[in-house]
């Protein structure tokens, strides 16, 4: 008896890769393979070797296809979706001349700030590009290894992000998406075309890049004859342009074109990430004007300081990690990595408020508030970004989707709620990026609309909480410390 037709979609993250085998027609999980990377760097540097990301790639697919008991030949369509805005290096023979320098390595800080500078300042980013300048943003990390290996950047013949650099590798073709592409800094979201200006001004010929599909669930190709082998899968499997992680697990809630529109989402993960689907163009230099993966837009903020962050305070303290109280007085913002929202590069983690009261619970509780209200400062940016007031009725009436490893954890959720005073949706679905990143793979496989799919497979759909009263007073007091020490944490490098 045939086996229904079966759809892969990766999730190649920071720490590891999820290869997610999805029922193409009803969205059933079948199975969710894992393949563990390995980081290295300190100090601000943070670095991979790609050539993991593929192994594990590989490993992962073949752990998911021995646990879902589906035929290789059931397998229609595969996608990836990845860490966004890594620069990824390549030599004449296609392969990495360097470690990838990730998302959330810092040491590309001063040019940022540098290019921030030039093309009329953080504005005329905005109106060009989506965003501005950070550590974060491929252009400052291409900018960091011209200035610093100048000999590395010389003899690179190909610039690719983390997904960028695994499709092809799976299709031999080069190719992205708006999603991603607009993360690196040179991606035009006003024009839908690399900006060559800015790549002029980086010194990067437009021959280096990969060429941009128009969604992330086109077709860019099949696996090529070596991809097939190392995976054992079909030739024939079809494999969509993918995107990165963040536009991926919007696709993976049903936000977009044809689901929903201006619906927030908090992710909480090793960054605290909000964002939202709109047809909005966003303009605003606090946030990332992203685009998404099926033709929209992506408005979106990320913190670099969330679970992980938490998760060392308690080490620290010596506390199970929901062995956590409100933090009273005391106020801990902690920055420990820096911060990207608000762009703190050379931030560290700041106490104050401290009193011979205050108990060690209180210390956790007090790292959980800081974290939390330094993305919920930055989730009211969003909803402004989608045209709506966001202490209107309106806006704090809508759902807030939580998502991410966070979303499990008792205290962050009662954290969130608390702080944020609105009704909360904790989606069913807990591999959100890689069920995105499925139905980018049987979009392409089918022709139909990626959004629609997840949307019909109903991942986004889960346990809905009532909104309780608005904890103001520590609202107000994190957020009065946040703001007065904002211009010494910025001096603190």
């Amino acid at each position: 008896m045939p086996h229904s037709p079966v759809v892969i979609g990766v999730d190649s993250s920071t720490q590891s890769t999820k290869a997610l085998f999805a029922d193409a027609v009803t969205g059933r999980t079948l199975a969710v393979g894992r393949s563990p990377h390995r980081v290295t760097g300190s100090a601000g540097a943070r670095e991979s070797d790609p050539e993991q990301w593929w192994h594990a790639l590989c490993d992962a697919v073949a752990a998911g296809l021995k646990e879902s008991g589906a035929p290789a030949s059931a397998v229609r369509g595969i996608a990836v979706a990845g860490q966004q805005h890594g620069l990824v290096v390549l030599g004449r023979d296609r392969r990495p001349l360097r470690p990838a320098l990730l998302w959330n390595d810092t040491r590309s800080a001063p040019q940022a700030a540098a290019l921030a500078a030039t093309l009329g300042g953080p504005e005329a980013w905005t109106a060009r590009t989506g965003s501005v300048p950070v550590a974060a943003v491929t252009a400052a990390k291409w900018r960091w290894l011209r200035e610093n290996e100048p000999s590395t950047a010389e003899r690179c013949t190909a610039v690719r992000l983390p997904h960028d650099f695994l499709t092809e590798r799976l299709t031999g073709v080069a190719a992205t998406d708006p999603g991603d592409a607009s993360g690196t800094g040179w991606y035009s979201t006003a024009t839908g075309t690399y900006d060559t200006e800015i790549l002029q001004l980086l010194g990067i010929g437009p021959e280096l890049l990969p060429h941009v599909a128009r969604t992330g669930g086109a077709t860019v190709g099949t696996l090529t004859p070596e991809a097939a082998e190392a995976l054992g899968l079909p030739a024939t499997t079809v494999v969509a342009a993918g995107t990165g992680d963040n536009m991926s697990a919007a696709v993976g809630l049903g936000l977009g074109g044809a689901g929903l529109l201006d619906h927030p989402v908090l992710s909480l993960g090793t960054s605290g990430t909000v964002f939202a689907a709109t047809r909005t163009r966003p303009t605003n230099p606090a946030l990332n004007g992203f685009a998404s993966a099926d033709g929209n837009h992506l408005p979106l903020a990320c913190t670099l300081n969330c679970t992980l962050a938490v998760d060392r305070i308690a080490t620290l303290l010596g506390l199970d990690r929901d062995d956590a109280a409100p933090g009273g007085e005391a106020v801990l913002l902690p920055y420990l990595d820096g911060e990207r929202t608000p762009d703190l590069p050379g931030a560290s983690g700041l106490l104050t408020g401290l009193r011979h009261a205050t108990t060690p619970q209180q210390l956790l509780g007090a790292a959980y508030e800081g974290a939390a209200v330094t993305v919920l400062r930055a989730l009211d940016e969003v909803l402004s970004a989608c045209g709506l007031d966001p202490t209107s009725a309106a806006a704090t009436s809508r759902p807030l989707r939580l998502v991410g490893g966070g979303a499990q954890g008792r205290t962050w959720v009662e954290t969130v709620r608390r702080l944020s005073g609105r009704p909360l949706v904790l989606p069913t679905g807990t591999e959100l990026v890689a069920v995105g990143a499925a139905a980018l793979a049987a979009s392409a496989a089918t022709g139909a609309d990626p959004v629609t799919l997840a949307r019909d497979w109903g991942a986004g759909r889960g346990r809905e909480l009532p909104p309780v009263e608005r904890d103001m007073e520590a609202w107000d007091r994190i957020s009065g410390v946040l703001d007065r020490a904002a211009p010494a944490l910025f001096a603190g490098r």
